[in-house]
């Protein structure tokens, strides 16, 4: 996944910020597992109460909290934690467009943009597997060549089905009573 939730610009930041501007931990607490709940709590009311301590005291605790929040949040994924990410990362252009259907309520966009690229990179490797599918069986090298084309083809389709038909990991979380 590109750039997102561990950005300075993304949700989790975006969140915190929020609840520390409100003075509502609960406005952060929906992207923390859990089983982080105290410990995010803990850490809200240290940075309220240092932030009140003048300016650079307020950025540092700010940032201290936004190191924290993401740091749970990437635990709750079961993905490392390897620091903030600059704003203005290239986040990808599929982020953008699924964050873009959710704001205004229609996934058209992003279904006509996948199906799309989806259709070009199988007929790429499908045009490919098929230009190098008459060789001269004596040719073991160009046979290794078409072998791997075609196999690239076969995998590559079957892991796309694989992954549009798998239930994602936040709903997989979700259904064992794990709430992301």
């Amino acid at each position: 996944m590109p750039p997102h939730c561990d950005t300075l610009d993304g949700p989790v930041v975006k969140a915190a910020i929020m609840a520390l501007e409100l003075g509502n931990v609960n406005l952060i607490l929906p992207w923390i597992p859990k089983e982080a709940e105290s410990e995010t709590k803990i850490a809200f009311e240290k940075a309220m109460t240092v932030r009140k301590l003048g300016k650079e005291a307020k950025e540092l605790s700010e940032y201290w909290f936004f190191e924290t929040v993401v740091r749970l949040h990437r635990a709750g994924e079961g993905a490392p934690y390897t620091g903030l990410k600059p704003a203005g990362l290239d986040e990808g252009p599929v982020v953008p467009r699924a964050e873009k259907a959710l704001e205004e309520g229609n996934a058209k966009e992003v279904i006509e943009f996948l199906s799309h690229v989806t259709k070009e990179e199988i007929q790429k490797r499908f045009n490919y597997a098929m230009a190098l599918k008459k060789y001269n069986e004596n040719d073991v090298d160009v046979a290794r060549e078409y072998v791997e084309a075609m196999l690239d083809f076969i995998l590559y389709s079957h892991t796309l089905y694989v992954q549009i038909t798998k239930v994602g990991d936040h709903i997989e979380e979700e259904n064992a009573n794990h709430k992301h």
